[in-house]
This record gives structure tokens, C-alpha cells and sequence, in this order.
């Protein structure tokens, strides 16, 4: 059974019960290798604000000046990967934390967009990963990174839980908070190419945040050659029936397939 890499948002360490509930669906799926890959932005927003930073972000995604990698490295390397771990295994749950940089799992170059810090990351090796699931634990691995020289950067959660998908040729499922891509008419699409996702970002109903949600999904589809399911976290029920076949969220549909 191949393993399925499950990417949840910081929004869902605001709802409690929510994480409570995810990870009581993971419980419940005994012969299912998962890693679970977080991002953080809103506990990073509010630390940056706590330390005077404001945040600024470039088509959706988190523009990382040098000085605040410290204070984002701790939020999400630290704060929220502790809080998943430490609510995983109070439910039973074997979990681990762990960043990308962790047994050399994943190497980052300096992003070329020039929003700061921040890495654009490509597999390394699986050994680490491979040996937790083998021993039954469940990987929780924060967006931090590192480039060869040393230096940490801040990786786009999304892309993060791509390389991972990557390295174990595993399923992906990107948990948003809302139940997949709308369309021009406010409705939810069961499935989408590349051309629509195309034609409603230049219309501006894709926007912001779902705009690099929606591109990293592609870029899975395509290196992975099959479709991603982008769904709700608030409805982790649904989750083994997407395994199962069931139509669930949005289908990213890789080009090869459209």
C-alpha cells in the first residue's frame, strides 16, 4: 500500500476538534502508512506581529526577509510540529516531529523569485521516512528547510508536502479550509485541468493563497503523473472514501490525463 502524505494548514491548530478529529481518522486507518506535512502561517503571522515584523506575501505566497527565519523557524519547526506531535500521541499515536532538513530527506536552493528566505525544494533521500512508517510511526514534518550551506529557509507548505509525495511515491491530499476549487459560479468542481485553472486565475476567481495551493497540486499531478485531491479538513470522515475511489473535493488532473 503506498503511503499517503496528508498536508493540513495552521488554520486547523485554531479548531482543536478538528485536529482531534484528523488525526482519530488517521488512528482508525491501521494499515495505511501516513505523514502529515504542516505549514503554520496564522501562529507565524501572530509571533511576527508579537516581535513588531509585519508579513508581506507575493502572489500567495510568504515573502521571508533573512531576520525573521528564526522566529518562523521556531513557529513551525517548533511550536506547531510540537503541538501536532503532542496531540497525535496523546490520541495513541506514534508520531515524530521532524523538519525537511532531517536525515538529509530533502535538499533546498534559494528560491529565485526573490521573496527572501525561502527554498524551493527537490527529494534527497527516503531512508529516514521509510524506516519510521516501517516501524509503524507517523511522520509529522514541518516546512522548514535548509540550503546546502546551512543556512534554514522557509519552505511553502504546499511544495514541502509535494517533495515528500515525491520522495515515497506516495498519495497526496492537500487539506484547505474549504471543500476544494470553486468555479465562476461560487461552485465547488469536482474536478480540474490545467487550462480552467489557467482561465479562472486569470479571471481572479482563483486568488491569493489557492492560487500556490492550486500550482503545487499541479506540479504533484504532473511530476506524479496522477491526479491530487485538494479537500476540507473539516470533513477528515471523508478521507477514507477518497481512498477508496470516492469522488471527494477537487481532482487535480495532471496534464498527461486531461
Amino acid at each position: 500500500m503506498k503511503p499517503l502524505v496528508i498536508k493540513i494548514g495552521g488554520a486547523i491548530l485554531e479548531k482543536a476538534d478538528a485536529l482531534t478529529a484528523l488525526l482519530e481518522v488517521i488512528k482508525r486507518m491501521k494499515n495505511q502508512p501516513v505523514v502529515l506535512v504542516h505549514g503554520g502561517g496564522c501562529v507565524v503571522d501572530e509571533m511576527l506581529a508579537q516581535a513588531g515584523f509585519t508579513t508581506e506575501k507575493k502572489d500567495g505566497l510568504r515573502v521571508t526577509p533573512a531576520e525573521q527565519m528564526p522566529l518562523i523557524g521556531g513557529a513551525l519547526a517548533g511550536t506547531v510540529n510540537k503541538t501536532i506531535v503532542a496531540n497525535a500521541n496523546s490520541l495513541g499515536l506514534n508520531a515524530v516531529g521532524l523538519s525537511l532538513t532531517d536525515g538529509n530527506m530533502v535538499k533546498c536552493q534559494l528560491s529565485s523569485k526573490g521573496i527572501g528566505a525561502v527554498g524551493e525544494p527537490s527529494a534527497k533521500q527516503s531512508k529516514l521516512l521509510d524506516n519510521l512508517l516501517q516501524m509503524k510511526f507517523l511522520p509529522v514534518v514541518s516546512s522548514i528547510g535548509a540550503l546546502d550551506s546551512g543556512e534554514l529557509v522557509n519552505v511553502n507548505a504546499d511544495d514541502a508536502a509535494v517533495v515528500i509525495c515525491q520522495l515515497l511515491n506516495a498519495e497526496l491530499l492537500l487539506l484547505t479550509d474549504v471543500n476544494g476549487v470553486m468555479d465562476e459560479s461560487g461552485k465547488y468542481l469536482s474536478k480540474l485541468t490545467a487550462n480552467h485553472a489557467q482561465q479562472l486565475i486569470s479571471q481572479g476567481v482563483i486568488s491569493g493563497g489557492m492560487t500556490a495551493k492550486v500550482n503545487a497540486a499541479f506540479h504533484a499531478a504532473n511530476q506524479l503523473r496522477r491526479s491530487i485531491a485538494v479537500a476540507s479538513w473539516q470533513a477528515p470522515e471523508q478521507i477514507p472514501q477518497l481512498l477508496a475511489g470516492v469522488n471527494v473535493g477537487t481532482r487535480i488532473i495532471p496534464e498527461l490525463a486531461a
